[in-house]
């Protein structure tokens, strides 16, 4: 049977193309907004969501990292890397110069500044829940916006026309989307895994930071991301969002895991699953999983009076 799959919709969004590239044969559950797509798992209504996470010009999605922080647990089973191209849409018969108001999703406003300013500097752009969203309203009789900025596809779905491809700022831009589920089973470990958790300090005090790296430095866990967030309780409390090589079934990964659970207030486990780019981690000398084997043998004999 076929998993029933949410993500932030409507459909033409790039989380929808992501969802197909992923779950190819998924019964596809559009929903509002990241939170509803979420949600909608943690209640049932969907066997998993589908949310994007980080874009590589952009950044990290705040919306997501919130939820997976506060919410009710999710565990990610898997990421993919895609490819961001955005396009120009409008009704037929429009001419670029006849363009005043544009609709389209923040994160696409950043990633397409350059040719808003060259081509529309007199064009209002407004904030749009996703750039499906956007090129649905646009489609509309009616509507008061000329164009939006959303994926090509929006426009094949919602009969829009391309006045200008290609027009983000760098044409390299990617975001990583993951695939949540409610926990459960994790993924078998691949040798090219990544873990992701949020952690919340016990209190603030000098070296917490420190305290918290220390613990994957001295275990040779090499960390691909690190985002602060503010936890809303005042200016300066924050809790900090990781991710890095390795799964928890990793010697190193879990001994890491369990030194940041002494000393940390919260530890919340994302999960442990295959590298969308199938980099396998460089393993420091003395942190292989024989490596601390041996070293629990060695400590067994020392206790037991074996000198």
């Amino acid at each position: 049977m076929s998993p029933r799959l949410a993500y932030l919709g409507p459909e033409g969004t790039f989380t929808e193309e992501a969802l197909r590239l992923m779950e190819p044969g998924a019964e596809r559950l559009p929903c509002a907004t990241v939170s509803a797509a979420l949600n909608a798992c943690r209640a049932g209504e969907a066997d998993g969501a589908v949310v994007p996470l980080e874009n590589s010009l952009e950044g990290a999605i705040t919306t997501t990292l919130d939820e997976f922080a506060w919410g009710e647990p999710l565990l990610i089973s898997a990421e993919l890397l895609l490819p961001v191209q955005f396009s120009l849409l409008a009704r037929p018969d429009t001419e670029l110069r006849h363009i005043k108001r544009v609709y389209t999703h923040p994160a696409a406003i950043t990633q397409c500044r350059g040719f808003i300013a060259r081509e529309l500097p007199d064009a209002v752009v407004v904030a749009a829940p996703s750039t499906a969203a956007a090129a649905q309203e646009v489609s509309l009789p009616g509507s008061p916006y000329d164009a939006a900025i959303a994926a090509r596809i929006a426009g094949e779905h919602y009969g829009l026309v391309e006045i200008a491809a290609n027009i983000g700022d760098r044409s390299d831009t990617v975001t990583r989307f993951v695939r949540v589920s409610r926990p459960g089973p994790l993924p078998e470990a691949t040798g090219s895994d990544r873990t992701t958790l949020v952690v919340f300090l016990a209190d603030d005090h000098p070296g917490a930071l420190l305290e918290m790296l220390t613990e994957f430095s001295v275990r040779g866990v090499n960390l691909s991301r690190i985002e602060s967030r503010p936890t809303g309780e005042g200016i300066g409390r924050y809790f900090f969002h990781f991710d890095f090589e390795g799964h928890v079934s990793d010697a190193r990964v879990g001994e890491a895991l369990s030194g940041l659970h002494r000393i940390c207030g919260e530890v919340r486990f994302l999960g442990s699953y295959p590298r969308a780019d199938g980099v396998a981690p460089q393993i420091k000398r003395g942190t292989a999983d024989a490596d601390f084997a041996e070293a629990g043998a060695w400590l067994t004999r020392i206790r037991s009076g074996q000198v």
